[in-house]
């Protein structure tokens, strides 16, 4: 029989009923001939009206009847080539569970799954959860799992390959559910995906224990079977789909905020049958620094171990601890952090929050294990370590929420406490030329006077003093377009700048001149003081001006009334125009920026103060 042309008549049904009038009595007579063919050799007409009048009378309420003819074990063979063709309406009514013909149904699913060829079956049953209406997801999934199961139980040895298009389609489905945000929501279950996902697990347990059980066979009567290993990758695939859909998009609840999760005990088997099925954790978490492993059966090893299943992997061990137990204790913190690296740059560099507060919480928990200076300054040369600043940088300074940007700068702090003096030095020149930020670039300025500061304190420390310190010192110093640079912009970094030459002229004593800067002190003059000085007077006079041609713009417009409510103008900051504002809120700002004009020319004097005292005898 054709199936996909008994589809396309089933796709037909109403107006075929109307037109053949098919009852019981048609689905009887069709029965009656077939048992007098020999060998199976139905026609293609007898599936379509066995079909057609078995899914109507199903639907029409008639179900005991067709039970009975079912069971007949003189229809035996006919219903086992054409009994798959009435999963539809049976799968239809058992999801109403109040229909009245419930258990009829529930009799005839069941003997078709025992009868019917199990391929066949197979892909009756993929079709309806792959069919199924998005409101109806959860329970059809529930609702085929054992039947699913107990087909391909039917297929033996060679079932690897479907074992994998079931698990794959209802994959899939599952993933199409709402994830739970909040404990209360996951409590309640109220998208349904904390049933779906237990419910796989009970789904999938007999084809990992025949995994794991197969493997341990392996170790003493030599290699698995093609059939054995085929299960084994299947199973692989599962797991590291489970990991990308859906746990990549779930926040797991630790066990003291919720005590029984179902999505965590899913997390859990995940990890588990991956154990089980002989893929080693510290290999999966050092997949992309090891070699490249061959795979049968597969074009490209990024089919079977996708990049963002295996950070979901490291976030899972890592984060939230799962399965840390089996993970060796031999590998050091910073060959941890090494391998994470790659890790938490895939999770900085996506846009959604949940990636993201998953890459912080990562970097992090891989950073509190690593002793503070202690991260060599070769590892800079990776590229992980040059790439997850610049998304951090991304996540402090773009991110919309408020607490990610606030954890990104903590975290930034923590990754900087970790590197040792050489590379805190060659950090900072970098962050220094690639951030391209004013708010980063005066942190790093602030973290570079701590260490000018530690550095006059503690000795050994060559980095932030004397010859290595000055090109730093004139890479913090410096405006990027000198009296032209928009001070308002970068009142950071102008700030800060400030602030590490008012303290480098304080602290380091002329004759000692342990960091250079009295060495260094007319260059910096030059290049430095000289163009802010300047670029302050050309600020404060454009303000000014705008200023009073404002305040002026508000004399005329208080004449009348409604001019009033109509008079708006406009303000550029940042080369970003900003809404409309009253002259009132314009007055506003240009006051605020020539207060900012005037703290800057407070600290530039007091510099200019300081070494004008230190000039003289």
């Amino acid at each position: 029989m054709n199936r996909q042309n008994a589809f396309e008549v089933a796709d037909d049904l109403p107006e075929l009923l109307r037109d053949a009038g098919m009852t019981l009595e048609q689905l009887s007579d069709v029965v009656q001939r077939c048992q007098a063919v020999q060998d199976d050799n139905y026609t293609a007409e007898d599936y379509d009206v066995f079909q057609i009048a078995g899914r109507a009378c199903i639907e029409e309420g008639e179900s005991a009847h067709v039970l009975s003819i079912v069971v007949d074990e003189g229809n035996k063979n006919i219903v086992r080539c054409m009994g798959w063709n009435l999963l539809g309406p049976l799968v239809k009514i058992l999801l109403k569970e109040e229909d009245k013909s419930l258990t009829h149904c529930l009799a005839i699913l069941t003997h078709l799954l025992e009868v019917c060829s199990p391929k066949e079956l197979l892909i009756g049953l993929l079709e309806q959860v792959e069919e199924a209406h998005q409101d109806a997801i959860a329970e059809t999934v529930i609702l085929l799992l054992q039947p699913l199961q107990k087909v391909l139980m039917r297929l033996g040895s060679r079932k690897a390959s479907s074992v994998g298009m079931a698990l794959s389609s209802l994959l899939g489905q599952v993933a199409r559910l709402p994830v739970p945000e909040t404990k209360e929501q996951e409590e309640d279950d109220v998208f349904c995906l904390c049933r779906c996902c237990s419910a796989l697990l009970v789904f999938v347990r007999p084809f990992a224990e025949e995994a794991r059980q197969s493997r341990l066979a392996g170790f003493t009567d030599g290699s698995p079977s093609p059939e054995e290993e085929e299960l084994r990758l299947e199973l692989l695939k599962f797991c590291m789909k489970s990991l990308c859909e859906p746990l990549l998009e779930v926040q797991l609840k630790d066990p003291e905020t919720l005590e029984d999760s179902p999505l965590r005990n899913f997390a859990t088997e995940i990890v588990g049958i991956l154990s089980g099925i002989g893929e080693s954790l510290s290999d999966l978490l050092c997949h992309g620094l090891l070699n490249r492993r061959e795979v049968s059966g597969f074009l490209e090893e990024e089919v079977c171990y996708p990049k963002e299943s295996l950070a979901s992997l490291a976030y899972l061990l890592f984060v939230h601890h799962i399965a840390i137990d089996n993970f060796p204790t031999v590998f050091s913190p910073v060959f941890v952090l090494q391998c994470n690296m790659e890790h938490i740059n895939l999770f900085l560099s996506r846009t959604e929050d949940c990636r993201i507060r998953k890459g912080l919480d990562l970097y992090e928990k891989s950073l509190v294990r690593v002793l503070d200076n202690s991260l060599p300054v070769q590892l800079l040369e990776l590229k992980s370590f040059f790439s997850v600043p610049q998304n951090l940088v991304k996540v402090m300074t773009m991110c919309p929420v408020h607490h990610l940007r606030t954890k990104g700068l903590k975290v930034l702090q923590l990754s900087i406490d970790k590197f040792d003096t050489e590379a805190k030095y060659k950090f900072f020149r970098c962050m220094l030329k690639t951030s391209h930020h004013a708010g980063v670039e005066g942190y790093i300025i602030k973290n570079i006077k701590n260490q000018i500061d530690l550095a006059l304190k503690v000795k050994g420390n060559k980095w932030f003093l004397g010859v290595h310190l000055l090109p730093l010192l004139h890479q913090a110093l410096c405006l990027s377009q000198g009296p032209e640079t928009d001070l308002l912009q970068n009142l950071d970094r102008v700030m800060e700048s400030l602030n590490l030459l008012r303290y480098l002229l304080l602290r380091d004593k002329e004759q000692e001149n342990q960091t250079g800067i009295w060495t260094e002190l007319c260059k910096i003059e030059e290049n430095y003081m000289k163009p802010l000085r300047m670029g302050v007077n050309m600020s404060r006079a454009h303000y000014e001006a705008e200023l009073s041609s404002t305040q002026e713009n508000s004399k005329k417009a208080k004449a009348k009334e409604s001019e009033i409510q109509e008079s708006v103008c406009s303000v550029t900051v940042g080369n970003e125009k900003m809404p409309n504002m009253t002259p009132e809120m314009q007055l506003q700002v240009l006051h605020s920026a020539l207060h900012t004009f005037d703290m800057i020319e407070s600290v530039l004097a007091r510099i200019e103060e300081i070494i004008e005292a230190k000039g003289k005898p």
